[in-house]
């Protein structure tokens, strides 16, 4: 099977790689990237969420054989090298991270987010990322999203003063 995992061609060999596996231990156990987290096995935390053709996906429970020619971003892939990404930033000026195991999750939520609309509201913050997290740091999750949001969202047009 092939599929693009980081921007990057990837063949899932079919006698090792069941098309019923879930994406989370093809990419933790057979791929090596480990920043995936397994939480519930159920989807209902989110500390397994990718990115799948840019919209948020709980690994846990997606089956790696319907993703064939599909494209999935890891954690492993939200940075350019040399570079964090917005939101990673973002994470640590508002120091968000208390144990950080669901961190990868939530900031794969972000990121799918503010790929889709530059400027969320709290409303679509609370729709979008509804990842847990047992630290309790949400208004800290809220703040990075809204502090990356305004780094990177094209300035809105203003009107000349007459």
């Amino acid at each position: 099977m092939q599929l693009t995992i980081n921007g990057r061609p990837t063949t899932l060999d079919d006698t090792q790689v069941p098309p019923e596996m879930p994406l989370l231990w093809v990419l933790r156990d057979v791929l090596g990237l480990t920043g995936t987290k397994f939480g519930c096995g159920i989807a209902a935390c989110g500390a397994c969420t990718v990115q799948v053709d840019g919209a948020a996906v709980r690994a846990c429970v997606q089956p790696v054989g319907a993703l064939a020619g599909r494209s999935v971003r890891t954690i492993e892939g939200l940075a350019t090298p040399g570079t964090l990404h917005a939101l990673q930033q973002a994470w640590i000026t508002a120091q968000v991270p208390q144990c950080g195991y669901c961190q990868s999750g939530l900031l794969m939520a972000a990121a799918a987010l503010l790929a889709r609309q530059p400027r969320p509201t709290d409303a679509d913050i609370d729709a979008a990322v509804t990842n847990l997290c047992r630290c309790g740091t949400y208004p800290r999750v809220r703040a990075a999203i809204h502090a990356a949001a305004a780094a990177t969202a094209p300035a809105r047009a203003t009107r000349p003063k007459v």
